[in-house]
């Protein structure tokens, strides 16, 4: 990590939290002004509570937008800024919701918290595995509130499901599948990246170099590129992983993580896979990722779901039970919560243990898709018999073979020809206990981190 002094003004290193009276309206900033900061703006000026007071964009023509929507809604015309670290030093500001592109979620965040701000981090928390355990290490030591993205989470049908399973009633359960089927295009490119006229491209990269962009969109594309964001796996899978993680009751990073796919279909200047599977072996459970980016037919002919657990006793998606032959057996109920209030009821309690998503949560869930990738990563091209070999010397479940059989289905369904196209075999990596680290792989354990581009820089936590 490169070393730099925090880019936070001394005033508002380590400062205090000022508690919330329960009839005191909250006062929050939106950062991040894209399709989830207008999320954010429809989910608050819900919430009688609280009062949007800024909204923070590196292009203000989106903050004007989100601001615009706020009016729309009946909320006051917050202010706009560009640079969120103008936000951080307004006392009155109480939260901090993030909805910035990913390689800003674990900075702001800190910062903010340094800055005395209780946070709503969008998922993924993080862009790097390092970086996620420092958001969790700064909100224990300073006291602060943080809440991840992962909205499942306040879905009470969805916790009755949880409940079931942990009570032992779906009976043994040694695998949960995530799937992500998204049907996304080319981005196209190599070509001139037209900066929006009203973006500031030094505060937009951040932590991130400010590299000379060739893909045609600026805005929503940096998804596909390590820099800046980490894939499909981390852009929607994280959320069905999330609940994989939950129902089985799983934590830390496992025992190891082996992803393969590839960015197939087309030719463009993105450098994320449009299909990638993720293995993650958890001893005697086992959890499945499959991310599909083109046409693709439906995981199952008639469950529809982002994710499944597969019992003895049959089989959960979504919030309903079926049989072991895909009968509808029950569906769950249960209260909800809307996932916004559910973090400002806990600002108020200063319980991080009223959260739904706590921030420990959401960063363990988001670490399984940066070590997918970081397999991925470190892969070469082989033939899909190689593949099929290398997963027959895993210990893990068994459907690992199936889910290469319906990957080459889906793959010529799709009109990729495997003779022609080879798949990138990422590396066996196997974990370190309950650290965050890899064994025996220097190159895996570099990539946990990123260097920094000063003054944005994740300080290290003797610095908090």
């Amino acid at each position: 990590m490169a070393a730099a002094a925090v880019a936070l003004p001394k005033t508002l290193l380590g400062a205090e939290t000022t508690a919330v009276s329960a009839n005191e309206k909250i006062t929050a900033a939106i950062i991040g002004c894209g399709i989830r900061g207008k999320a954010h703006a429809r989910e608050l000026a819900r919430l009688a509570d609280c009062d949007v007071a800024y909204v923070c964009d590196p292009d203000l023509d989106r903050a004007d937008e989100v601001g615009a929507l706020l009016v729309e809604l009946k909320r006051p015309m917050p202010k706009k800024v560009q640079d969120l670290r103008k936000v951080l030093e307004d006392k009155a500001v109480d939260v901090v919701f993030i909805a910035t592109p990913n390689h800003w979620h674990a900075l702001a965040a800190i910062w903010a918290m340094q800055a005395g701000k209780d946070v709503y981090v969008e998922k993924p928390v993080s862009q790097n595995v390092e970086e996620g355990r420092r958001i969790v290490q700064v909100a224990r030591k300073l006291g602060r509130i943080a809440q991840t993205g992962t909205q499942n989470r306040s879905r009470g049908a969805l916790a009755e499901a949880v409940k079931f399973m942990r009570e032992g009633k779906l009976g043994e359960v040694k695998l949960a599948k995530s799937i992500i089927y998204s049907g996304r295009g080319s981005i196209g490119g190599p070509a001139e990246c037209v900066m929006p006229p009203r973006c500031d491209y030094d505060l937009w990269a951040g932590p991130a170099p400010m590299t000379k962009l060739t893909r045609p969109k600026f805005h929503y594309d940096w998804h596909w590129f390590w820099d800046t964001g980490n894939g499909e796996i981390g852009n929607n899978n994280v959320h069905s992983l999330d609940i994989c993680r939950w129902g089985l009751g799983v934590t830390g990073l496992g025992r190891s993580v082996l992803s393969y796919g590839g960015r197939l279909g087309y030719t463009d200047v993105a450098e994320t896979p449009n299909s990638q599977v993720g293995i993650f072996d958890f001893g005697d459970k086992t959890i499945i990722s499959e991310t599909r980016g083109l046409k693709t037919a439906p995981f199952h002919p008639t469950i529809k779901s982002m994710w499944f657990f597969y019992g003895s006793e049959g089989i959960i998606a979504d919030t309903s039970l079926f049989d072991p032959k895909g009968n509808l057996a029950r569906a769950f109920e249960g209260k909800s919560e809307n996932h916004f209030a559910n973090f400002l009821r806990a600002v108020r309690s200063r319980k991080h243990t009223d959260l739904t998503a706590d921030i420990e949560e959401g960063h363990q869930s988001t670490a399984l898709c940066h070590i997918a990738n970081i397999s991925y990563r470190l892969g070469a091209q082989t033939s899909v018999n190689n593949i099929s070999k290398a997963l027959g010397t895993l210990r893990v479940h068994e459907d690992v073979q199936d889910t290469l059989e319906r990957t080459k289905h889906y793959l010529a369904e799709a009109g990729v020809d495997l003779d022609k196209t080879q798949l990138t075999l990422g590396q066996h990596l196997r974990v370190n206990g309950d650290k965050a680290s890899f064994l025996d792989n220097a190159a895996a354990n570099a990539l946990l981190t990123r260097e920094y581009r000063a003054p944005f820089v994740v300080p290290k936590l003797s610095e908090i």
